[in-house]
């Protein structure tokens, strides 16, 4: 089939589904909704997801599931095979489109939205037959793209500092598209338009930094009912392309949070997190992370391998009232190349899976995100070095010690008296032994551990 032809039977596709003109959008900074934390279950199969979505995502209170791409890619078991397409069909190690479309279904019913990863910068860096059974070349993809519609610089990219190099060559050799063509634009616009019609809800862009807003922009205005958008956006000092050019889009990934996090929870003082916005987007423009998979594994932030401090940093970003959080949940790795355990059948019952999203301390600190949404920071406590606590108005208040003693302090809260359950160390049904009391006047007289954290709403 031509790349014409294709469009023509895609656009059909839309057609049948009621979408068949385009129609005004605005960019959604911020998740809508009542429940703004995403979880990221990273290469987990989808019937996978749909389980977590179930039983756990739902009842902790995430309003968010970030899905790995849904496109057929390039075979291999590394994990970064997820990111090289080969064609637009739901045709993947995770599952197919009946899997994809249950999996939304299901984590609709659970009350949690999903956001599908969308990788549109580019396509593979080599020959061969795809998982679905797609034969491709790294300029020809039947049915979807021709040599035509790849930008004419065919070499690596070698200048952060030059715009036209960033967007226009090609990523560790990975075939780019024109995204300032037309076709290519509607190409693009039809499959996010199709993942629309199965019920995701958004999507994050993988790779915007290397497409001019304004094509993103375009991409975005040729459908009809685009949803919630987040661009990935890697800051460097001094390069030509800026996160702050994204916002117009929708959210952008605040990669300097990460690394703000790793310096502090690791460099031994933690007490300047009370300005951690400084510097970064406006928080009604940030998604804010701990990390993700290349972060975690280019060492640029915190990891699951930095045991209790990587919980307190996930901790502190979910108490915080900076950015919408986004909660990542992979697998144990050694081979930076190593593709999901058993090929993506996941599970916090199964080996590999780190399963951050389902810790008790994390989802209680999802509920204390939720019940405290909209109250601003307040009551800010530091030691100076290793210890916070900080308040969000009289919803919640939160202490943090990363240090390596206990810490037992007597703080001033704007919280109503009354007994509290330490959603940090216990879920609110199961309290007995971590319970708080809240003097008249919001005083609080308690014992963190070392390395622990205390988090209290009402």
């Amino acid at each position: 089939m031509s790349s014409r032809a294709a469009r023509a039977t895609l656009a059909g596709l839309l057609a049948a589904a009621g979408i068949t003109a385009l129609a005004p959008w605005t960019s959604q900074a911020t998740p809508p909704g009542d429940k703004t934390v995403t979880a990221t279950l990273f290469e987990w199969k989808y019937d996978a997801v749909a389980q977590a979505c179930k039983d756990s995502l739902g009842p902790a209170g995430y309003g968010y599931v970030e899905v790995s791409p849904a496109s057929e890619h390039i075979q291999g078991d590394q994990w970064w095979t997820s990111y090289q397409p080969v064609s637009y069909r739901i045709a993947g190690r995770l599952g197919d489109r009946d899997s994809f479309r249950s999996m939304v279904e299901s984590c609709h019913g659970a009350g949690v939205k999903v956001v599908a990863d969308a990788v549109i910068n580019h396509m593979s860096s080599g020959s061969g037959t795809g998982t679905g059974g797609t034969a491709y070349t790294k300029y020809d993809y039947p049915g979807y793209f021709q040599d035509q519609d790849f930008h004419a610089c065919r070499k690596d990219i070698s200048n952060y500092g030059d715009r036209n190099d960033v967007q226009t060559c090609e990523l560790v050799g990975l075939a780019d598209l024109d995204t300032g063509s037309d076709a290519v634009r509607s190409t693009i616009a039809a499959y996010l338009s199709d993942l629309r019609t199965l019920g995701v809800d958004g999507f994050r862009i993988d790779a915007a930094k290397h497409m001019a807003a304004d094509d993103i922009a375009a991409i975005k205005g040729k459908m009809a009912d685009p949803g919630f958008w987040v661009s990935e956006v890697i800051q460097g000092g001094g390069e030509a392309v800026q996160p702050e050019e994204y916002t117009g889009v929708g959210d952008v990934d605040e990669f300097r949070y990460g690394g703000h996090l790793k310096s502090a929870f690791q460099g031994g003082s933690i007490a300047g997190l009370k300005n951690v916005a400084d510097g970064k987007l406006a928080s009604a423009a940030a998604r804010t992370f701990v990390d993700n998979w290349d972060t975690e594994r280019n060492g640029s932030t915190l990891t699951y391998k930095d045991g209790a401090a990587y919980t307190l940093a996930n901790v502190f970003m979910l108490a915080s009232p900076y950015g919408s959080p986004n909660v990542f949940s992979g697998y144990e790795w050694s081979d930076k190349d190593a593709g999901p355990p058993n090929g993506g059948a996941a599970g916090c019952d199964s080996g590999g899976w780190t399963c951050m999203h389902a810790r008790t301390a994390i989802t209680g600190m999802v509920g204390f995100h939720n019940a405290t949404a909209g109250a601003g920071l307040t009551d800010w406590w530091d030691n100076g070095s290793s210890a916070i606590a900080f308040g969000r108005g009289d919803k919640g208040f939160v202490a943090v010690n990363n240090g390596d003693g206990a810490l037992q302090q007597t703080f001033t809260t704007s919280l109503p008296a009354g007994t509290y359950c330490n959603v940090a160390a216990a879920a609110p049904d199961a309290c007995d032994g971590n319970t708080v009391q809240v003097g008249d006047g919001g005083t609080l007289t308690a014992t963190v551990p070392a390395k622990g954290a205390l988090a209290l709403h009402g």
